[in-house]
């Protein structure tokens, strides 16, 4: 591995500049552009509109306004039980993944639907495909083993057609499979993303759970939604996120040009000098984190490629940049 780079310098207090919801939550303009969410606003002990983040009925309305009003999305379900996402990290995670593709390309950011991104676990929300295309009219294809998630997030991309013909969704068969029997023989992708399993097993996630909702209950007004539900699939698997992450290792260097980059979420710190040394035995050319803070919260994705600094330049010639 000849490059590691800690990008503190995307070390920020508050969303990515390019991220739509830097500002508070403007709940006039969202309620005017989508009514259902009306029943759910209140002014909170400052005087301020709000909603309650520990509904999840209210979370999904909020979700529902944010994606019509700043994405043109109309019509946006989940099933019961699964992920509702905060929209606003979500976000910040692929305008981080722009200005990485941007660097490849002395800072030029690519755009259209010639960008190829792979979204390993895509979930029912299908939000990263969402906001990738909306914001840069990348392509996606999104991948997951649950087949309710396929079936949903099938079901968005069919009902805005903004999303058709740009987004695709493929059941992934393996458990253990990340990219292994969904990436064709003659795909490439520019860039993968990854928000891996978080926990190690149910009854961790069931604990943070309980954990996140006694959070809500006791403190005051949360700025950006948090995350709700999830099933079995979104929320664990054996080892965590770094025995997935690991595996994600194990079969990029299997494909090492079937994308530019590789990246992974990393929610806890800690794991990452583990994912390092991964990193060094499949002899990644560069490694990069970057750390990403949205108020108190502090995230992180992980970034390899197996291009050297030519192979990168070489890469981008095909790049559209507008």
């Amino acid at each position: 591995m000849e490059n590691l780079k800690e990008s503190n310098r995307n070390k920020k207090s508050e969303l990515h500049p390019r991220n739509r919801h830097r500002a508070r939550y403007n709940f006039k303009q969202l309620t005017a552009n989508f009514k259902e969410l009306r029943q759910f606003v209140f002014k909170n002990d400052h005087g301020d509109e709000s909603i309650d983040f520990a509904d999840q009925k209210a979370v999904k309305a909020l979700n529902q306004a944010l994606l019509k009003q700043f994405y043109n999305i109309a019509h946006w379900d989940i099933p019961q039980d699964y992920l509702c996402p905060p929209i606003p990290g979500r976000a910040d995670y692929i305008h981080y993944v722009a200005d990485l593709l941007g660097s490849s390309n002395k800072g030029k950011i690519p755009s259209g639907s010639d960008i190829k991104v792979l979204d390993v676990g895509v979930g029912a929300n299908c939000i990263y495909p969402i906001v990738g295309h909306q914001e840069y009219g990348w392509s996606f294809v999104g991948t997951d083993i649950d087949q309710h998630s396929v079936d949903s997030a099938k079901r968005i991309v069919e009902h805005n057609k903004d999303l058709k013909d740009t987004i695709e969704i493929r059941l992934q068969s393996s458990r253990m499979g990340t990219f292994r029997g969904v990436v064709k023989a003659t795909e490439q992708f520019d860039v993968t993303i990854c928000n891996p399993p978080f926990h190690s097993s149910l009854k961790e996630a069931e604990q943070g759970t309980r954990q996140k909702w006694k959070n809500l209950k006791s403190g005051g007004e949360i700025k950006h939604v948090l995350n709700f539900g999830g099933n079995k699939a979104e929320l664990w698997c054996p080892g965590g996120e770094r025995a997935f992450v690991e595996q994600m290792i194990i079969q990029s260097a299997e494909m090492p040009n079937k994308s530019l980059w590789f990246t992974s979420l990393l929610s806890k710190g800690a794991n990452l000098k583990k994912i390092y040394n991964s990193l060094v035995r499949v002899n990644a050319f560069e490694v990069r984190t970057v750390q990403m803070e949205q108020g108190q919260k502090i995230s992180r994705f992980v970034a390899w490629t197996f291009q050297d600094d030519k192979a990168q330049a070489e890469w981008a010639k095909r790049w559209k940049i507008a």
